[in-house]
């Protein structure tokens, strides 16, 4: 037999593994810091690049796409080599991947940071960083298609159908939920307006936890697991039957975070169906895993590595459980807007993703620097820090939830709210936010240890960054009847087509009858399209990320309406370009706050809010009060607005300023009778008349029908 000789190209590992510890350790630190911000608004410093808004999304996204981002690749670059016993197929194209990749992560801490952003949830990028992304994401699904195609190794391991299938699903997400049109290089409005476009963020939010921080995690455990342990994985019938069935129902899943709001009734029902169905397949998996583990669970006694793996396993198994759970209408009744959000999403991301990749790099870098790890008890304390962290984080924070849902909805034998005033939730929890900074400072001291451990681990050892193998060319793929898996598994182009179809399936299902069903967005003829002043207002809205702490969203229970006014209707968001229901109730729902407090209330709240509600945890914005209102943009903003269905009229973006200029000076003018003088030209002007718009144009119907 002939063997052909070629190496395996380390270089492009070695470059992935030290960014994802890198931006690991910043995407933990901005973690920690934004836990402390919660209950500490002092620490936003009055600094309005630096605030829990700004920062919060920089956090999620530095520890999504930066830290588990670079973790993939490293882990993807390495292990398809060695299944496809072939050196990647480019490496111009591996060099393209990681620079292009380390530059989005830059320009998306700058731009957030700056206030640059869409306002949707793990995409708040603008259009020029998508299309970036998309750039960067194509180059490396070419480098692993191209590599896999000119494999030596006749089947398709079963970590590579995650990859493929990961590739495919993440470039549709990114660029249907990437619709925009550019007002200028640094702002863009979303295609699709509120319900629509709610739908098409939680297709993409849900996907985006299912194709990025689950499926290539699952493609790394099937392929890491088995090396650590030394044995095979435990069933292959059981992979085949993990990957179709997560792939298709997975995909279907995201109206789960919109229950109880204005999208249609079936819509909701059918993430609901799918999301229940989930179970099966990430159960399977995660068993799959375990089980691979059989008759060598005594060796998890003494291999840190071993201990990562078994714990990230389980948090899978865990968080898989509970989506499920929570996409039950009567749980989410309880569990939506809360903090038990965030705690189920950070058994997630701590314990699967987090501990996975470490466990990972605690194999890996042994591996290219031929040597031992430096400390097996070193590795091991920080399993247990992490452990530890993850566990003081996520507690306090499901109590915090259940808190928060049982005084929302108590109401007295009167019949009236226990707990009219929202900030009485807020300040019962705070002790569990503090307790959660606590977890969180645990989880990135035992990742500063990690990276002394591995530092060490690398001086002691010498670098292999091309290394030599052999293997017998590949030979021709004949023309068998076979249809069983093993046939498909030869065939990575008809792979990738099945893969393409069965995760757009779930797509079109959902959104077609959205689109096109006039019936599911009933049209409400007292909404009007923003005044220029209120749609600037409401992309300093955006600006500030105010949807991180508060919702637009009034759900149909007697506790939301008798706090908050009446529910939201569908047909309330079609101007809504993007939509601001938010995730998380840090603060009240604001959908309904037009009208409730005057123009000097907003005024000293944004300036100090805890002079109007004592304790309050809201930052300061006192830079809204003194920086000038840019109109550059409203023209090309009102001709945008137009293009999308906005009905502005013709010719209306010449006025649009001087109309802006008019609504600003009633609002001062009225300001100045309370004793506040402020310059109509002022941020916080277009702000007020934002949210003294909100929830208002069903007040004016109400008011018809009287």
């Amino acid at each position: 037999m002939n063997l052909e000789k070629f190496s395996y190209d380390n270089q492009i590992v070695k470059y992935f593994t030290i960014a994802t510890v890198i931006w690991g350790i910043v995407g933990m630190t901005v973690g920690v810091l934004i836990a402390f911000q919660i209950y500490l608004p002092v620490l936003n410093f009055d600094f309005q690049y630096t605030t829990f808004g700004r920062m919060r999304p920089l956090h999620t996204n530095a520890v999504i796409f930066a830290f588990v981002g670079n973790a993939i690749f490293a882990g993807v670059y390495y292990s398809l080599q060695r299944l496809t016993k072939a050196r990647m197929f480019s490496d111009l194209l591996s060099k393209i991947n990681f620079w292009g990749w380390q530059l989005i992560i830059v320009s998306v801490a700058i731009t957030y940071a700056l206030g640059i952003t869409t306002s949707k949830e793990y995409a708040e990028a603008e259009w020029p960083i998508d299309i970036m992304i998309a750039l960067v994401w194509v180059a490396f699904g070419i480098n692993m298609m191209g590599t896999i195609l000119k494999r030596r190794e006749k089947h398709m391991y079963v970590a590579i159908w995650f990859y493929i299938a990961t590739f495919i699903t993440v470039a549709v997400l990114h660029i249907v939920n990437s619709f925009e049109i550019p007002v200028s290089l640094f702002k863009s409005y979303s295609v699709f307006a509120g319900v629509q476009d709610a739908l098409v963020q939680w297709w993409y939010g849900h996907n985006a936890v299912a194709f990025f921080l689950t499926t290539p995690y699952l493609g790394l455990m099937y392929y890491y697991l088995p090396k650590a342990v030394n044995r095979p994985v435990y069933s292959y019938r059981l992979s085949i039957l993990h990957f179709w069935y997560l792939i298709f129902i997975y995909i279907c899943a995201g109206p789960h975070h919109l229950l109880y709001s204005a999208l249609p009734d079936w819509a909701q029902s059918l993430g609901t169906v799918f999301s229940i169905m989930l179970i099966a397949p990430s159960w399977g998996g995660m068993l799959n895993g375990l089980l691979t583990i059989r008759g060598a669970w005594d060796r998890v006694r003494d291999n840190p590595v071993l201990k990562f793996y078994v714990v990230a396993v389980t948090a899978y198994g865990m968080a898989t459980f509970e989506g499920p759970m929570l996409s039950l209408k009567s749980i989410n009744a309880l569990a939506h807007f809360t903090d038990w959000i965030p705690a189920h999403v950070h058994i997630g991301t701590l314990g699967w993703n987090g501990l996975l990749t470490f466990g990972m790099l605690y194999w890996l870098v042994p591996k290219m620097w031929k040597t031992e790890l430096f400390s097996k008890k070193l590795a091991t304390l920080h399993f247990w820090i992490a452990t530890l962290g993850m566990v003081v984080w996520v507690v306090p924070m499901y109590w915090a939830g259940f808190t928060q849902s049982l005084m929302w909805k108590e109401f007295t034998p009167l019949g009236v709210l226990q707990y009219p005033n929202f900030l009485e939730t807020v300040l019962q929890i705070v002790p569990m936010y503090i307790i959660r900074s606590i977890g969180g400072s645990l989880y990135l001291t035992g990742a500063i240890i990690m990276v002394y451990n591995l530092y060490k681990t690398a001086k002691q050892g010498s670098f292999v960054a091309n290394e030599e193998a052999e293997a017998a060319p590949l030979e021709k793929i004949g023309s068998d009847n076979k249809k069983s898996h093993r046939w498909l598994e030869k065939r990575p182009i008809q792979f990738a087509v099945l893969t393409t179809v069965a995760i757009l399936i779930g797509g079109v299902v959902e959104f077609i009858p959205t689109w096109l069903v006039k019936s599911n967005i009933p049209t409400i003829e007292s909404v009007k399209p923003y005044t220029p002043l209120e749609l600037e207002g409401r992309d300093i809205y955006i600006r500030e990320s105010c949807n991180s702490c508060h919702s637009q969203l009034v759900r149909p229970f007697r506790s939301e309406t008798e706090r908050y006014g009446e529910y939201s209707k569908a047909g309330e968001f079609v101007y809504d370009h993007p939509f601001l229901w938010g995730s998380k109730r840090t603060g009240p729902d604001l959908h309904r706050v037009g009208g409730k407090y005057s123009n000097m209330w907003h005024y000293l709240h944004m300036q100090d809010p805890r002079q109007m509600s004592p304790g309050s945890l809201m930052p300061n914005y006192p830079w809204l009060l003194e920086q000038q209102l840019s109109t550059d943009l409203t023209p090309n903003k009102i001709n945008v607005m137009r293009t999308l269905g906005v009905p502005y009229p013709e010719g209306y973006e010449n006025e649009a300023v001087g109309d802006l200029q008019a609504q600003a000076e009633v609002i001062t003018d009225d300001l100045l009778e309370s004793g506040i003088v402020v310059d109509p030209d002022k941020e916080i002007v277009a702000l007020i008349a934002y949210l003294q718009r909100l929830g208002t144009d069903i007040k004016v119907k109400q008011a018809k029908n009287k």
